[in-house]
């Protein structure tokens, strides 16, 4: 099992943000490795069948992934973690996008733009209105 992607002073605080396995069923999958999985998934940009069998079948892991996040817990993963960067002074709200290296969607360009109407037009080219 992997314990080189989530440290376990990390886990101590989000993993109770997880919901317990079932009782009845099929075993249960430990939810650290679930996460584990999620996160060396997104930090690689890996698809889903490409998770290393270290974090056992790849299915597992994207139901569960799915499961939680319908339920909302990442968001409440995202909150607790923000929460505590911000309580610690290491949260800097401050964000600026340069929208020269924004791109904009292929078909974007085409999309019909709201336009003034005819009064708003006769303004402009200085017409009656």
């Amino acid at each position: 099992m992997s314990r080189d992607v989530i440290s376990d002073e990390v886990w101590a605080v989000i993993g109770p943000l997880f919901p317990e396995a079932k009782t009845t069923g099929r075993p249960p999958v430990d939810r650290r490795i679930v996460v584990e999985a999620t996160a060396w998934r997104f930090r690689t940009d890996a698809p889903w069948r490409d998770l290393p069998e270290r974090f056992g079948n790849w299915n597992t892991i994207y139901k569960n992934f799915n499961r939680w996040a319908a339920q909302g817990v990442w968001e409440r993963v995202l909150e607790k973690t923000q929460s505590l960067a911000q309580q610690a002074g290491e949260l800097d709200w401050v964000a600026s996008i340069d929208s020269t290296i924004v791109r904009v969607h292929q078909h974007g360009a085409t999309l019909p733009r709201p336009t003034g109407g005819p009064d708003e037009l006769q303004e402009i080219r200085g017409g009656a209105g």
